[in-house]
């Protein structure tokens, strides 16, 4: 068939979108995320809105991303073929759809972060995102800085996604939350939510699908069934629950004795300031989450926002004793010299048995209260509790990755085993004991409250 043969060919879309799919299909932001529950019938919309982009638009570029080619050809060239194969060519040379009149969908994948560098430099004009929670934030934003070009076509992005995965914590952020950062414009962002029950044609076509996401196990039936973005398979605190361990400040004993922990990068300084009350509850009374920070910079920050408040000690991670070969100190001596800074003390950074108690004190099982409880002021440790990983090799350990979630974790972990005397088994029923250290630069003794 020729080129002008096939331009002149009256193309029919076929199915009826159900309402969700309409809402998806008029949406005009600039970003704009899909889904939530499986069965929802993402795929199908986002290969028909890519469809009707191209053809609308003669000569539009855009990209469809998905983690791996295998997937993105099984998942979406297979059924576009079999769909439009009489007016579409597949090009395996430039790993492409192209539609007459020039516009192109190109096929992209990108497993790692080595992937994005074949993108950069790259512009398109529309470019969509299959299963995006399967991308960490740096790739999202690196595919953003390649949506550009000179021409009148949209300049927007399209996602599909379900809970969990490496990049839950931003979809979640971004679209579910709506927690947007300066940099970012809300307006830019919208959220459409799927359901199952939204996908008629799946009931009617498989009305077993439903029984089926029923039957999985609570954590996944909440995500897939129910679209739930607050638990989700692979959740490393599945413990935590906003409705039993966060509370309102006012309730933190005033009396309580206080210390701060935190995690410092140049990427991140994240502290937490703790309280213990006479009940032994461990309070998590404030954080304060700041990038871009020299050590001493990191060292006035924290003195700022102690403010007034007596604070006994600070733990942090233990690298901070070594010495920098640029000025021959180690980070402890340059933050310790700040006038007002608490006195410092390295964390016992063994990670899976300080997740342990960690995990310990959030429990509720046996009808026992939680021993943790964090003020609703602690936005980001609450929004990181929920949303950090397992380890995909370890299940005990918690994941490096997405690496924005772990730094507050990481302070809480520091804080909760500056407070044991003496790690007990996992076993063991009987409570740890809990301690204040001494003044001192180490944790050699402990006194006990």
């Amino acid at each position: 068939m020729s080129a002008d043969a096939r331009e002149q060919k009256v193309v029919n879309i076929s199915g009826v979108p159900n309402p969700r799919q309409k809402e998806f299909f008029a949406s005009r932001a600039k970003y704009t995320a899909y889904g939530g529950a499986r069965g929802g019938g993402k795929s199908w919309a986002l290969r028909r809105k890519l469809v009707g982009l191209c053809l609308n638009y003669p000569g539009i570029r855009c990209l469809l991303i998905r983690r791996t080619l295998g997937e993105l050809k099984s998942n979406h060239v297979v059924p576009l073929l079999k769909e439009y194969g009489e007016f579409i060519e597949f090009s395996e040379g430039e790993k492409a759809i192209i539609f007459p009149g020039g516009s192109r969908i190109f096929l992209g994948y990108c497993s790692s972060d080595r992937d994005i560098l074949r993108y950069q430099g790259q512009e398109y004009d529309v470019i969509a995102i299959d299963e995006a929670t399967q991308l960490s934030e740096y790739q999202f934003s690196c595919f953003k800085a390649s949506l550009r070009g000179v021409n009148d076509f949209p300049k927007r992005m399209y996602l599909t996604c379900n809970p969990g995965g490496i990049g839950h914590a931003w979809v979640k952020r971004l679209f579910v939350d709506r927690d947007f950062r300066s940099t970012e414009d809300p307006i830019e962002y919208r959220f459409i939510p799927a359901l199952v029950y939204d996908n008629e044609a799946l009931l009617r076509t498989d009305p077993s699908y439903v029984e089926q996401l029923r039957a999985l196990p609570q954590r996944l039936r909440d995500a897939w069934l129910n679209g739930r973005w607050d638990v989700f398979e692979g959740q490393f605190f599945s413990d935590f629950n906003e409705e039993l361990h966060v509370i309102d400040a006012s309730s933190i004993p005033k009396d309580a004795r206080r210390f701060v922990a935190f995690d410092y990068g140049f990427d991140m300084l994240a502290l937490l300031i703790l309280a213990i009350g006479a009940d032994g509850v461990l309070y998590i009374e404030g954080e304060l989450m700041e990038s871009n920070l020299t050590l001493s910079e990191a060292a006035e920050a924290i003195v700022r926002f102690i403010g007034d408040r007596k604070i006994e000690y600070a733990v942090c991670s233990p690298d901070l004793w070594n010495r920098r070969q640029d000025s021959g100190k180690s980070g402890f001596e340059v933050m310790q010299s700040v006038f007002g800074m608490p006195p410092m003390t390295p964390a016992d950074n063994r990670r899976v048995p300080g997740w342990r108690i960690l995990k310990d004190m959030l429990s509720t099982r046996g009808q026992k209260a939680p021993s943790l409880k964090i003020s609703s002021r602690c936005a980001v440790l609450i929004h990181c509790m929920q949303s950090l990983l397992c380890d995909r090799t370890r299940s005990e350990d918690a994941s490096s990755e997405p690496h924005s979630v772990t730094h507050a974790p990481e302070a809480l972990r520091y804080a909760v085993m500056s407070r044991i005397g003496d790690i007990q088994p996992a076993h063991r029923e009987e409570k740890l004991p809990f301690t204040f250290a001494r003044r001192k630069s180490s944790i050699q003794s402990y006194l006990d409250y």
